[in-house]
């Protein structure tokens, strides 16, 4: 039964995000009700699980600066699904009892006839929920099907489409009419559209790349000023409303990318053949011609319908390659234009305090077994830089255009973060030895990153940072873009791999339906991204273990540098450089000593040896123990002789 508050509480009604370590948010199902998400202390979620419809009991007087108003979930008025994926983690005479990553670690999960199953520890299972039981009693399951076990890799992608419920084959009907529309560009599909075949244009991607968004052209003329045309692909052409093809891409809302495959938005037929710009083949496109001064200065701006004909299929690699003069190519003088040019923009974009990362990617060699076999660091160098100022151009223009048309659209939106939670930010990198004003201004971030870039702590910073900023969204209602320092900014170069992309086209051209609820498309794009993030992290994450268990196993003593990130008084996170992999040291294994936690600082300090541990600081670690069921490791610190300790203290 549910419980019922005081009358002076506000009630309300949404949906509950739950975090691995217990607690949770509300999302407000009425803004007007309560503009703020609610915070949700572990002990009062009444067993709520990540996407549940719950009635809430919002508590003002309690409310937290960094986590807004606190609540108390009252009621679960709908269950966000009946099955849910789970690996076999204990087992004896008595009881099966699995471990299920929705719930966390702290649910225990027993399986009703699971001996019937023959089933072992690592068994990958999908469980129909039988009693969902509460704080006190555990939840109760029965298994529907078998997946696989744990130590098969090949299976990683299909546990994890089935444990976050994506979609997986396309319907017929979906199929049927992207196949329709043939395998080329008929003459009468390009009758009224701007000619640009004849325009040299190239497409620059990662090597994995299949469905290429977006072209580029560029030119210069005598007076200086540049000549640039962002080419997206005219899915709108193809995917029209309410159509089969729609109805499946808002469902997916988007592409999700697993290391070595990738769970489409559109069918095959569209996203890697007559949608994406090929080399050498005509395609419908949506393009945006805009002019620059010799300064980067935008002085005009277009939105065409058009056809191009791609010249070159470069990848980051063999673009870089041709810009270095280690490649010949007839596109070498377009490529030198697109650096000029975005090193203007790089620059006009840091002047108005947009935060650039430039983060280096990690990525996993997979065999074809799904196996790990290694990782390669793809640096953000110049050419990323180039497709990702050109995006970002086009994208402000199409959101400040149809501001001018006084279209409503679906904006890209991304608010102003916590003034605690920056406050903390500032606080780790003063740590780190970084200079920060008293009350930094987002100029001063860039330059904060601009200097982290020459030392060890680049990546550690930008993570940090991230981690303290709220979340992007898709929203009809504008409060502009913080991360971007733009006012107005929306999503509209990837409409192969993003229905909000497709959505913006439609605006474009006031193809969109009667009925469009922009704030309702808003909700369930965002809500998938977040959903397809999720996913990608864990199997990657899998992916990691696995390829550091290989490692353990080919050499057990291999040590591994490592930066402390975070400090706690019962221990200390650190970084794995080789893997970007987050690991955890308790105080109990650290020297034989007593540590004092200094919270100023913070840092440990052993009371007698003086031995310190602070955020940056490099360590050297040997893993022990590396859990695939529960993705967790256990650490070994290799604490350097007590000479060498004094030397560097």
């Amino acid at each position: 039964m549910a419980k019922r508050p005081p009358k002076e509480q506000l009630i309300i009604t949404g949906t509950v995000r739950m975090h691995p370590r217990g607690f949770g948010f509300v999302i407000p199902e009425d803004p007007s009700k309560c503009s703020e998400d609610v915070f949700i202390p572990r002990h009062l979620t009444r067993n709520a699980v990540d996407g549940d419809i719950v009635e809430v009991a919002v508590q003002f007087e309690s409310r937290k600066p960094e986590k807004g108003p606190e609540g108390e979930i009252l009621s679960i008025m709908q269950r966000a699904r009946t099955h849910v994926a789970g690996i076999v983690d204990h087992l004896d005479k008595t009881r099966i009892m699995a471990h299920v990553p929705l719930f966390g670690e702290a649910r225990p999960v027993i399986i009703k006839n699971g001996k019937q199953k023959k089933l072992k520890i690592g068994d990958r299972l999908i469980l129909k929920i039988v009693e969902w039981g509460n704080q006190k009693n555990p939840t109760i399951c029965e298994v529907s099907h078998k997946i696989g076990h744990i130590s098969d890799p090949s299976i990683d992608i299909d546990a994890a489409i089935e444990e976050y419920n994506l979609p997986r084959d396309f319907l017929k009907s979906a199929i049927q009419e992207a196949k329709e529309y043939g395998k080329q560009v008929a003459k009468k599909e390009q009758k009224g559209r701007l000619d640009l075949s004849q325009t040299p244009c190239v497409t620059i991607d990662p090597e994995t790349a299949r469905d290429f968004d977006d072209a580029l052209s560029i030119s210069k003329d005598r007076k200086g000023n540049f000549f640039l045309g962002v080419h997206i692909a005219d899915v709108a052409h193809y995917v029209r409303p309410n159509s089969a093809l729609d109805k499946e891409a808002l469902k997916r809302s988007n592409s999700t990318y697993f290391p070595g495959k990738c769970v489409p938005m559109l069918p095959e037929e569209l996203s890697n053949n007559l949608c994406s710009l090929k080399q050498d083949v005509i395609r419908l496109t949506v393009s945006v011609l805009m002019q620059f001064d010799r300064g980067g200065t935008l002085i005009s701006a277009e939105v065409k319908r058009s056809f191009i004909k791609s010249q070159k299929r470069f990848t980051y690699g063999e673009a870089k390659q041709v810009l270095e003069g280690k490649k010949k190519s007839p596109h070498a003088k377009d490529l030198h234009l697109m650096v000029e040019l975005c090193h203007l923009l790089k620059k006009k974009r840091s002047l108005r305090g947009s935060i650039d990362f430039a983060l280096p990617e990690m990525i996993l060699i997979i065999d074809k077994n799904g196996a790990p076999t290694g990782v390669k660091i793809e640096e953000y160098h110049i050419t990323h830089q180039v497709v990702e100022e050109f995006m970002l151009k086009a994208n402000e223009m199409v959101a400040t255009h149809l501001e001018k048309k006084g279209k409503t659209q679906l904006f890209r939106i991304h608010e102003e973060p916590d003034s605690k939670n920056l406050e903390e930010f500032f606080s780790m990198a003063r740590t780190l030895g970084f200079k920060v004003p008293k009350e930094p201004t987002q100029k001063d971030l860039q330059e904060l990153f601009d200097h982290a870039r020459e030392t060890n702590f680049s990546q550690q910073l930008a993570i940090a940072f991230i981690r303290n900023l709220k979340l992007a969204q898709y929203s009809p209602q504008n409060v502009g873009h913080y991360g971007l320092a733009l006012e107005h900014y929306c999503h509209f170069t990837s409409p192969i791999r993003r229905y909000s992309d497709l959505v913006t086209q439609r605006l474009l051209f006031d193809e969109e339906p009667k009925d469009l609820d922009l704030h309702r498309i808003g909700e369930i794009c965002s809500e998938k991204e977040r959903i397809s993030f999720k996913a990608e992290m864990n199997v990657k994450r899998l992916k990691k273990y696995r390829l550091l268990q290989t490692w353990m196993e080919e050499n057990p003593k291999r040590k591994f540098i490592a930066h402390v990130t975070k400090v706690k008084p019962f221990g200390f996170f650190f970084e794995v450089k080789d893997l970007f992999l987050e690991g955890f040291l308790h105080v109990s294994q650290l020297e034989s000593d007593y540590f004092i936690y200094v919270e100023k600082v913070p840092m440990l300090e052993g009371e007698n040896t003086k031995m310190r541990y602070i955020i940056g600081q490099e360590i050297t670690v040997r893993p022990e123990i590396v859990d695939l069921i529960h993705l967790e490791s256990k650490w070994e610190l290799i604490v350097k002789s007590k000479r060498m300790s004094k030397r560097k203290r």
